[in-house]
């Protein structure tokens, strides 16, 4: 058994490459082969957010921590909360953040395929970012 003590890993700042905004990410645990599973908590400051991307084998997030948005390519932008968990479906491109006025945390839980987990794409603009009605249901 192995415990990953809280505090053991520095948070890192999420890399402008792939963040816009104020975002923090503590790497929570990555699974030792022949596992594949790994997560991370991530910290959206109000109006951080992911760039578009996907994910081999999708991805499920849990938000720990204030309202967020989260939108399929051709979708509705989506209100999250404390509480909801996400299920992001498999290579479909995609994007999670705080809203522009609150903060969000979630627990962003993965699996690799062939040695990789994400393949990350280009920039939320403001406008897709901010653009249409909000689906809170």
């Amino acid at each position: 058994m192995k415990i990953a003590r809280n505090g053991s890993q520095p948070s890192v700042k999420g890399p402008s490459d792939y963040f816009t905004g104020s975002v923090r990410i503590d790497s929570f645990f990555q699974a030792e082969e022949p596992a594949r599973s790994g997560g991370a908590i991530v910290t959206f400051e109000p109006g951080a957010r992911t760039a578009w991307h996907t994910h081999p084998l999708g991805q499920t997030l849990v938000v720990t921590h204030g309202v967020g948005w989260t939108q399929c390519e051709g979708g509705p932008r989506m209100e999250i909360r404390a509480g909801d968990v996400v299920w992001c479906p498999c290579r479909r491109r995609h994007w999670h953040g705080a809203t522009d006025k609150t903060a969000m945390s979630h627990v962003a839980i993965t699996e690799m395929l062939e040695g990789k987990n994400v393949e990350w794409l280009e920039h939320v603009t403001d406008e897709q970012y901010l653009c249409g009605p909000v689906v809170t249901d």
